[in-house]
């Protein structure tokens, strides 16, 4: 593979929050002459958002489930599809957040590869292993003991966060009145490896709790089909009086958590991006939990449930929502040119230079 395209980028999106993480990440490469070729898979919302975003992508791939025998046939199931892909394409560098499956096609391959991660919990097999990682500086002291990690200030979310632009008619689209409190809510990720049951009594609860005031209306985010058709089966008599509202397209996870009073999630992306946009958000994660939420707890920015008793620590009132959203921060100029230090050493040095003259 001498004959690689040092100019082409390829990215995998391999889960939904992927889409937004890289969507300005994309553009900023394309802006700096970069080819970036994308693949996504066809799991939760990632085709949808990628429409959504206008991303030119091809579809490869699925999801097996969580049986533990099932994920690993599935990533070897799609790195095979992968593989044309990347024949074909002849990238200089394989970048994702979190795709073992183009991990392995790049090592297979002796191509050049970064996984961004923001979870120290989470689990790089071996021959999953990419050539660098890319985290959140925050990580650093939190007892990860990987190599070859790229740093970047701030959290994920400070990465596209800061591109975001409310529309204001969301809330209209979803039948909600101006005095109704709108809580955004994402059920527990129960097929990923690091779910604890713990966290399902916590979310029924939440549900039916809020169910009882007069002035919640409750968005309920399914994670996949299984879970909207347990949720639909579960609190049907809910959903058909409109107290609980499970969409029927997707919806932009950023404006959505603008438009509510609220965000509870079970985990993950969510819960950082409401932090991000200095929304109320409570976590009802219940695995491991990483130096980025504990960072977030300690600075008052996100509130743990840890029980179903704690459900009384969430706050049911309306958020004043003239605010300022986010601000830009160094995250994506640095996560840019970790990138390009790595396709194009001899610019990333040029540009170190022209920014200290600068």
């Amino acid at each position: 593979m001498n004959s690689r395209n040092k100019k082409k980028i390829w990215i995998d999106l391999d889960n939904s929050p992927h889409v937004l993480f890289f969507k300005p990440v994309i553009d900023e490469l394309k802006k700096r002459n970069f080819t970036v070729v994308i693949t996504a898979r066809d799991c939760f919302q990632v085709i949808g958002l990628a429409d959504m975003y206008k991303l030119h992508y091809k579809k490869i791939g699925t999801h097996f489930g969580k049986n533990k025998f099932m994920k690993v046939l599935g990533l070897l199931v799609r790195a095979l599809q992968l593989m044309p892909f990347a024949l074909k394409e002849r990238p200089a560098l394989a970048l994702s957040h979190g795709s073992r499956a183009q991990a392995l096609v790049a090592n297979i391959l002796f191509m050049n590869s970064i996984i961004a991660y923001d979870y120290e919990f989470s689990k790089t097999l071996f021959c999953t292993k990419p050539r660098w990682f890319l985290a959140p500086e925050l990580l650093v002291n939190c007892g990860d003991h990987r190599r070859n990690v790229l740093l970047y200030p701030g959290i994920k979310e400070d990465v596209y966060v800061p591109f975001f632009k409310p529309d204001n008619s969301l809330r209209q689209e979803l039948g909600v009145k101006e005095n109704e409190i709108l809580i955004s809510i994402r059920p527990p990720a129960t097929e990923a490896h690091y779910h604890n049951p713990e966290s399902e009594p916590i979310f029924e609860g939440i549900i039916n709790t809020f169910a009882k005031n007069e002035l919640v209306r409750m968005v309920v985010l399914p994670r996949g089909n299984n879970q909207k058709e347990m949720i639909k089966e579960k609190w049907a008599d809910l959903i058909s009086n409109k107290k609980l509202i499970l969409p029927q397209k997707v919806f932009d996870g950023l404006n959505l958590i603008w438009a509510s009073d609220l965000v509870i999630s079970g985990g993950g992306t969510m819960n950082r991006e409401a932090a991000a946009l200095h929304v109320p958000v409570y976590s009802i994660f219940r695995g491991k939990l990483g130096a980025v939420d504990r960072f977030l707890s300690q600075e008052g920015r996100l509130v743990l449930i840890e029980t179903v008793d704690d459900i009384k620590k969430i706050d049911i009132s309306k958020r004043n929502q003239s605010g300022n959203y986010a601000t830009k921060t160094d995250s994506i100029d640095a996560v840019i040119n970790h990138v390009i230090s790595i396709v194009e050493p001899q610019a990333a040095i040029v540009s170190e230079i022209e920014t200290v003259a600068n």
